[in-house]
């Protein structure tokens, strides 16, 4: 199938190359699955990639958090994403002013010069994206930023006047690719969906084909409802690293998420 026939509207209202990246290569996986791959040693999360990549769309990284990166070993993680037509999303949540934020875009770990997508929250307003975009520009890429509008976690504070100003700024910059939903509440999801319109994408933390409560305070919606509720990437870490049988738990969330885009677009 072609991504224009699968994502319907969304493939239409999004011209960004990096979002168009994102829809082709989940067409290509049948998965709308993004591994929340929160290893810290280097050699776990090459094996992880390596075994469960097939089944994925993106892999979501928090790389200060890896003990023994390295930069050389940094572009081993690159390559094998590559691979299996990965892109990579550095989850670090930039919230410092757009000046700041180009700045550790290049940093230590040279984010911009590996990552397709970061997330940023819109607490210190709109620069922060220009700061992001100038980054990946400083060095000749492509990139987007995903500005968190809800979360799953147990008593977040982004709801309510602050979610809605999120959404206002978004539309509005075209560095924003998208939105941070919450994938455990489906009808949190279906509002954010109503307030962000098709020219934006979802991605949606807190889903798991268990539903529930986990640990830490975090909350789980399934899969399927949270892409009927307009999620356009379900993020997934437990669900998939802590199972009996990872490859066998990534090939069935990125099952259920590509029949329910196939149900929620009618192809």
């Amino acid at each position: 199938m072609e991504p224009a026939e699968v994502w319907g509207e969304r493939w239409a209202a999004m011209n960004a190359p990096i979002a168009r990246q994102y829809m082709t290569a989940a067409t290509r996986s049948q998965s709308l699955v993004c591994l929340a791959a929160d290893r810290t040693k280097m050699s776990d999360l090459l094996a992880l990639v390596r075994s469960v990549g097939p089944s994925l769309a993106a892999l979501k990284t928090h790389v200060d958090v890896v003990e023994d990166w390295t930069k050389e070993g940094w572009a081993e993680v690159r390559a094998a994403a590559d691979e299996v037509d990965l892109l990579l999303f550095e989850d670090r949540k930039f919230a410092d002013i757009g000046g700041i934020t180009q700045k550790q875009m290049h940093g230590l770990y040279g984010v911009a010069e590996w990552a397709d997508l970061v997330t940023a929250h819109l607490i210190s307003g709109p620069d922060i994206v220009d700061g992001c975009m100038a980054a990946w520009a400083d060095v000749g890429r492509d990139g987007g930023v995903l500005l968190l509008a809800q979360m799953s976690s147990r008593g977040n504070l982004l709801a309510g006047p602050y979610s809605d100003a999120v959404v206002a700024h978004g539309r509005g910059h075209d560095g924003v690719v998208g939105f941070i939903g919450n994938g455990s509440r489906p009808e949190e999801l279906r509002d954010l969906r109503g307030r962000v319109g098709e020219g934006r994408m979802i991605w949606t933390p807190g889903v798991n084909l268990a539903v529930g409560d986990g640990a830490m305070g975090q909350r789980y919606g399934h899969p399927r409802e949270a892409v009927l509720a307009g999620s356009d990437a379900i993020i997934v870490g437990s669900g998939i690293h802590k199972a009996e049988d990872p490859v066998a738990a990534a090939k069935a969330y990125a099952e259920a998420s590509w029949q329910a885009l196939l149900e929620r677009s009618g192809a």
